[in-house]
């Protein structure tokens, strides 16, 4: 199952989901989808969607997977490196008014770069960009939380005042 993600922000991302609605449509994706459509009004008529999905279901439909398509939304994206599914990201863009500015299209470019997502280009389909997938030599992602949360926690035990 493929798994479309557009986050919950208020911006809509109509343009991917009928991309998706065309391959599905055109018989170049055959596997089921799955999309959580957000704010978009755009509705899907070749797979299943829901506007929203609580924590347990998105982690759910993310587990169950393939492959994950998803705004550039930082949780989305980390949610699907964390459990290792390759991940194509299309970035919302100014220009088709779907966000203010372009940080998305900066925040898929930086994870590309480190090699752990596809970004969809403007200059190619979505069709190639999934195609990608197929021998990308993916890096895996490695969180770093848990080192954060140690170098605050010495900072923390070496910089605290005791009163007596």
């Amino acid at each position: 199952m493929i798994f479309v993600v557009l986050g919950t922000q208020k911006f809509q991302l109509n343009r991917l989901l009928k991309e998706v609605d065309d391959l599905i449509e055109r018989g170049d994706i055959t596997e089921e989808v799955m999309a959580q459509i957000g704010f978009s009004d755009y509705e899907p008529k070749n797979y299943k969607y829901y506007r929203f999905l609580d924590k347990d279901q998105f982690d759910n439909y993310i587990a169950g997977s393939t492959m994950v398509i998803t705004h550039s939304g930082v949780g989305s994206i980390l949610a699907a490196l964390k459990v290792k599914k390759p991940v194509v990201i299309y970035p919302r863009l100014k220009k088709y008014h779907e966000h203010v500015d372009d940080h998305q299209l900066d925040i898929a470019r930086a994870f590309e770069k480190k090699k752990y997502v596809i970004c969809k280009h403007d200059d190619e389909t979505l069709a190639q960009a999934m195609q990608r997938c197929d021998e990308y030599p993916f890096e895996e992602y490695v969180s770093n939380t848990n080192n954060i949360i140690g170098m605050i926690q010495d900072f923390l035990d070496k910089n605290t005042i005791h009163i007596s």
